[in-house]
């Protein structure tokens, strides 16, 4: 087996089948056929269940697949790494986000930019779930979310903890000028609450705490999209509870922003990346303005 024969397979693993592999890799169909049964004799095992012109791999495929993807990550990380020797600080640094998160970025990348101007960004947006999976796939280089998360594959440095508060329509109050809630107050209105597609995370800690007082909540709607909820506040749908520091971003306007007083909430969150890989040095510049 050769790097070429693995790259090869590595490729048709990713498309699925020949057809769109070869197109992927500018060369004949015939030729590809070829690699990947020399590669098969070569192992003596089938790596693929072909069903038409779909192939799926099998389970000495998945191994196989599994130990690629590490090598040609690291292939790519000590180009990179080779790349980068003497040439400064430069290329694109790619962050993930949630959005209740996003405050953290602008003033930092901001720093960033003054000493490294070749710097460029690429925010993505998620919620923690699918941003831990892309770092782990190697599709970020940094992620900045919300715990609860597993923290097994990562390093972090874990940043200020900052309290909920209720974000609540003025037409919704009974009283102007409140600058706070009780729970029992908050189960009464129609609620809407931040919950992540997959996983724990804040949607389970405010929950919990109103189980904790024994008070059930009135929720009307859920949704990963912090920007979708705060609009239906505005629109006098309901209220929501969401960490202080995510209103930074947006208008306040015909709402009002309240600490919740007999059931105090925090939000935790770090800015996380891989363990045991090659960080580019842009990366290793913005992370160190956090410590």
């Amino acid at each position: 087996m050769n790097l070429k024969q693995l790259r090869y397979f590595y490729e048709i693993a990713n498309e699925g089948q020949i057809t769109r592999a070869a197109k992927k890799l500018h060369i004949a169909q015939p030729p590809l056929s070829q690699s990947l049964k020399s590669l098969e004799e070569d192992l003596e095992v089938s790596l693929f269940d072909r069903h038409g012109r779909s192939m799926e791999l099998t389970e000495a495929g998945k191994v196989l697949y599994d130990k690629a993807k590490q090598i040609f990550f690291q292939i790519d990380e000590t180009i990179t790494e080779v790349k980068e020797t003497g040439k400064g600080i430069r290329g694109t640094l790619r962050i993930g986000c949630n959005k209740s998160c996003f405050s953290y970025i602008p003033k930092k990348f901001h720093e960033l930019q003054t000493y490294h101007p070749n710097v460029k960004l690429r925010i993505i947006e998620g919620d923690s779930y699918y941003l831990s999976k892309q770092l782990i796939e190697r599709e970020l280089d940094v992620v900045i979310c919300r715990l609860p998360i597993e923290m097994e594959h990562f390093d972090a440095i874990h940043l200020p903890e900052e309290e909920y508060v209720a974000v609540i329509p003025n037409e919704l109050l009974d009283q102007p000028h409140y600058s706070t809630i009780t729970i029992n107050k908050l189960a009464t209105l129609p609620l809407l609450l931040l919950h992540r597609i997959r996983g724990i995370g804040q949607y389970e800690i405010i929950i919990n705490k109103f189980k904790e007082l024994e008070v059930q909540p009135k929720i009307i709607c859920e949704s990963p999209n912090v920007d979708m909820l705060l609009g239906l506040v505005h629109e006098g749908l309901g209220a929501t509870i969401v960490p202080e520091s995510t209103l930074l971003e947006h208008n306040t306007e015909n709402v009002s922003v309240l600490r919740i007083e007999d059931a105090k909430m925090t939000s935790s969150s770090v800015l996380i990346w891989l363990k045991d890989r090659y960080l580019p040095k842009a990366a290793e510049k913005f992370i160190d303005l956090f410590i």
